[in-house]
């Protein structure tokens, strides 16, 4: 997320509604501008000068390469280029109005470059196939929106989205842990009335579900982590922003409905005063906590990323790296330590929920070194593949060490895409649990409707659960409820 990153630029802001123009000459000038060739920005790709495209536009970075918390490098990779999908998709509309008049350098002609000639292909594709999406109340699960995401986000969204690490066997695993635990249901109980209610660190919530980090939700609708603010505060649940939200952190806090609490997804910056000054602005922003990532010292290597973006020559991708991914991870902390932990506490009194946990030994670490709670994530497949699921090493946790359910609340994500999947981790201990992709493919697909269709088809799963296995409240749902049952699972895999 680009927070108060480009403070040195403000001035006066750009007039940036002009529409792109369909003039074939070049050269001369439009709207006080010069029209710019693609061959003299191409010219512009050193740290002497840098220029990108953006929209119909061209803008002179070159005095904020060494203000980029991520370094020079991501801004040199892409200089000389046209970068109108990747910038638009990772950055808020707002940033470019931040800029100096004087660094907008020119326009372009955006019909004769050749980056946007497979856009208009797929944008009638997608006009087509939005044009056909059903009324938002016929998604009647989780899966329904996934399906729907695949015919109408743009390829790069779908690529980004749906993509994990390697052979994306962690992925897979995700979605088939839920599958080996088994209901052992109680009956003739009082179940009209149920009560989902929770709280998470002290904030209340109407259901024990949040809305897991995960970052650009941008690429499938412009209004993108505005959309889910919006859906997850009328629906009472926390959100966990991303701290490479496609909108500022200020667009998003704005969105909020009295009394919404969020938490703010934190990766170590190698620049501690820049994580700093990040702590300070979400406290002063009200955020009710932190969520320490620690599972991403390196990004994964999501190859259906990668692949969505094809060199067109070796000198395009320096040290291999491509993808929407590949522009992430420049500014983490690669040597992040748990005696980090204690230094992150020094500096606030927001309480740290410690994101990434895979063993139940790195649980007990979290909590000897001062978590107020514990995530178990392997980052939705998405880092090392062959990663555990988050349901196994909850599974695990209650077998080995059920004592650490009292020293900290556990929440878990990963592969979570029915309600009876939620049940089954509360029954196991987790405080909460959280889903990531899911909201992605409904903000995607329907926006802010969506979102609040999917927590509501939740609700329903939920609710429904916990009647029938016997469970008035969710203090009712205990260990017991619970079996692993491998035959079973193995029997269900083969007939699937």
């Amino acid at each position: 997320m680009l927070i108060g990153l480009y403070e040195g630029f403000i001035s006066s802001p750009l007039k940036l509604d002009a529409l792109p123009f369909s003039s074939s000459g070049q050269g001369g000038s439009k709207d006080g501008l010069q029209v710019l060739t693609l061959e003299e920005v191409q010219k512009h790709n050193s740290e002497e000068s840098a220029w990108i495209i953006v929209g119909d536009k061209v803008y002179d970075v070159t005095d904020f390469l060494h203000m980029h918390p991520g370094g020079a490098d991501i801004i040199l990779r892409h200089a000389g280029k046209d970068v109108d999908e990747i910038f638009s998709s990772i950055h808020s509309p707002t940033v470019l109005k931040m800029l100096r008049p004087d660094q907008c350098v020119g326009m372009i002609n955006v019909k004769e470059l050749p980056s946007r000639q497979g856009d208009i292909e797929e944008q009638a594709r997608i006009k087509r196939a939005r044009e056909a999406i059903p009324p938002v109340a016929a998604m009647v699960n989780l899966y329904d929106f996934e399906e729907i995401a695949k015919k109408v986000l743009s390829n790069t969204a779908w690529a980004y989205y749906s993509s994990a690490a390697e052979d994306e066997a962690s992925h897979a695993n995700n979605l088939n842990s839920f599958k080996r635990y088994w209901f052992r249901p109680r009956v003739m109980r009082a179940v009209a009335d149920i009560d989902m209610k929770t709280s998470i660190l002290g904030v209340d919530t109407a259901l024990p579900i949040f809305v897991s980090p995960a970052a650009l939700a941008g690429l499938g609708h412009p209004e993108g982590e505005v959309n889910i603010t919006r859906g997850a505060g009328k629906a009472g649940i926390i959100q966990g922003i991303s701290s490479n939200a496609s909108r500022t952190i200020e667009d998003i806090a704005a969105a909020r409905i009295d009394g919404q609490a969020l938490f703010f997804q934190l990766y170590i910056n190698k620049d501690r005063k820049e994580s700093e000054r990040i702590i300070r602005q979400i406290d002063d922003l009200g955020f009710k906590g932190i969520m320490l990532t620690v599972d991403a010292p390196v990004l994964g290597k999501r190859e259906r990323d990668i692949r969505n973006r094809p060199p067109v020559s070796d000198d395009e991708t320096p040290g291999g790296k491509r993808g929407v991914s590949a522009n992430l991870d420049s500014f983490f902390e690669i040597n992040l330590q748990w005696a980090d932990v204690a230094w992150l506490k020094g500096i606030t009194s927001l309480p740290i929920v410690i994101k990434g946990i895979q063993t139940v030994e790195d649980v007990e670490l979290a909590i000897e070194h001062g978590a107020d709670a514990v995530y178990l994530s392997c980052h939705g497949g998405r880092q090392l593949d062959y990663a555990p699921a988050a349901m196994d090493v909850l599974w695990e946790l209650r077998q080995r060490r059920p004592e650490c359910f009292a020293k900290a609340e556990i929440y878990i994500d990963g592969g979570v895409r029915r309600g009876s999947d939620v049940v089954k981790a509360l029954a196991l201990g987790a405080k909460a649990v959280g889903l990531g992709r899911p909201f992605l493919y409904a903000n995607g697909t329907y926006g802010e409707r969506g979102v609040k269709r999917a927590i509501e088809i939740l609700e329903e799963e939920i609710a429904t659960t916990m009647r029938l296995v016997g469970a008035r409240s969710l203090s009712e749902l205990v260990p017991d409820m619970v079996q692993r049952d491998d035959v079973a699972f193995v029997a269900l895999r083969d007939r699937q």
